[in-house]
């Protein structure tokens, strides 16, 4: 994918693609769909006669809403002679939401929620809490997987709608934990369509759904819900010059929550194709800011400056086009590209690699 992107400061709302575009600040507070992992995760599109109202969402889902609890040891920074000698790691906790993917136990969260942890305890709806496992995380799409060992009858699975069926305008209901106010309902509208948003370890998240449902510190990991109660996003971001709410969230979009996902229940990682260019997302266009040296890019001999304008059967104009054409497909695909140098067009073929971590 590329790397790194520039942007305006985003928070993460729990604390804190081959193509990379600078990376964004954190503040504290992609992949091709595939077959569902588990039968709880449907592809249902509601229908206009499944709309309910915001009460009724809730009422039917949040029972299958957590909130995650994920303790860590950080060691103090500074002089470590100064007063008593050697300091000794201190605990500090993270909080965020999640839902339950299927009633083996599995639970989706953001990686950010759980990142470091040394214990991690999940509260379901109704009260209990029990300690949780991680089966495996996903730096890069900003996903992770937990599991709790409670019987069937306790755990209620969310199911994932296919989000490609969202568009502007539909009504959506966010369920979380902002501030350790568990089962916590807001609602709002689906803003926009198809931001890229940075994960945590600098590589972009095409396809965002941006959302003004109020979401807030605590919020990360929880389901954002269409009217039929189905999951099209995790809750992921916000932007925010006052570091809370202002009406301006993203949610990672549930089909490339379901390809990750099951993913890191089979194996415990995920794999995501990798171009190795970079891009400035401030350019009209595909402009490759820098290609990195023993990449597939590389190999195919892209330059820098050099415009992508085709990547298989995408048509390339923009930046975040690239990155979503690059999700689009498996580590190992060979696909044509088509670039522009000195305003003459080429094609190559280029072998897509495994992203870095």
């Amino acid at each position: 994918m590329l790397r790194k992107r520039t942007a305006a400061v985003v928070a993460t709302a729990a604390l804190a693609a081959g193509v990379a575009v600078g990376a964004g600040g954190y503040a504290v507070a992609g992949g091709t769909p595939t077959t569902d992992a588990t039968a709880s995760s449907s592809t249902a599109v509601p229908t206009a006669s499944s709309r309910t109202s915001v009460g009724a969402i809730y009422e039917n889902s949040s029972a299958g809403v957590v909130e995650i609890t994920a303790t860590s040891d950080a060691t103090p920074q500074g002089d470590s002679t100064f007063p008593f000698g050697d300091q000794q790691p201190q605990t500090q906790q993270a909080q965020g939401s999640g839902f339950v993917y299927d009633d083996s136990g599995h639970i989706v969260t953001n990686y950010h929620v759980v990142e470091g942890a040394t214990s991690v305890k999940v509260t379901l709806a109704d009260g209990s809490t029990h300690s949780a496992t991680v089966v495996g995380t996903d730096p890069s799409s900003d996903l992770a997987v937990i599991k709790v060992d409670a019987p069937a009858s306790e755990l209620v699975p969310l199911s994932l709608a296919d989000s490609d069926g969202v568009a502007v305008g539909d009504g959506v209901v966010a369920i979380g934990s902002p501030f350790g106010l568990q089962e916590t309902v807001t609602s709002g509208i689906v803003s926009a369509l198809d931001r890229t948003i940075d994960s945590t370890n600098g590589y972009s998240i095409p396809g965002a759904i941006q959302t003004d449902a109020a979401i807030n510190h605590g919020n990360s990991g929880g389901p954002l819900l269409n009217t039929a109660g189905q999951v099209v996003g995790i809750n992921s971001q916000i932007r925010s010059d006052s570091n809370g709410n202002e009406g301006v969230g993203f949610a990672i979009p549930s089909n490339a929550v379901r390809s990750v996902i099951s993913q890191l229940i089979s194996t415990g990682k995920a794999e995501h194709a990798y171009l190795g260019v970079s891009i400035d997302s401030s350019a009209s266009n595909a402009l490759l800011a820098g290609v990195r040296s023993g990449t597939p890019a590389a190999k195919a001999g892209l330059k820098k400056g050099d415009v992508v304008t085709a990547m298989g059967d995408h048509t390339i104009s923009t930046p975040d086009e690239l990155a979503s054409a690059v999700n689009s497909f498996k580590p190992g695909d060979s696909v044509s590209l088509t670039y522009e140098r000195n305003g003459q067009s080429h094609t190559v073929q280029v072998k897509l690699a495994t992203r870095p971590s």
